[in-house]
Order: structure tokens, then sequence, then C-alpha cells
């Protein structure tokens, strides 16, 4: 596929791909955190009983 290409070219696609990828991971890692941490300090019989009064 990028056999066409040249090497310095196939080393720039490499790179972008790969700065990508760790933006993506960064990102889901923080969103996934901040997911977690806000959830109420943990509690989980008050976040249930939250949840439960939300619902109706």
């Amino acid at each position: 596929m990028f056999d066409s290409l040249s090497e310095e070219t196939q080393l720039i696609i490499m790179i972008i791909g790969i700065a990508i990828l760790f933006i993506a991971v960064s990102w889901n890692t923080k969103r996934n955190k901040n997911r977690w941490y806000n959830r109420g300090k943990r509690n989980f019989r008050k976040n249930y009983m939250d949840k439960k009064k939300n619902k109706k």
C-alpha cells in the first residue's frame, strides 16, 4: 500500500498516525477519569438513591 511512497513520506505518515492515536488515547483517558471521579464521592447507596429519584 505504501510501497509507492518514498521512505520519508512513509515515516511522516507513520509519525502523524502515532500522534493521532496518542491524542485519541489521552482524550479518552481524560474523559473516563472525569466520568469516574465525578460520581458523587463513590457512595453507592447515595448514587443509587439519586438515580432512582431522577428516573421518576
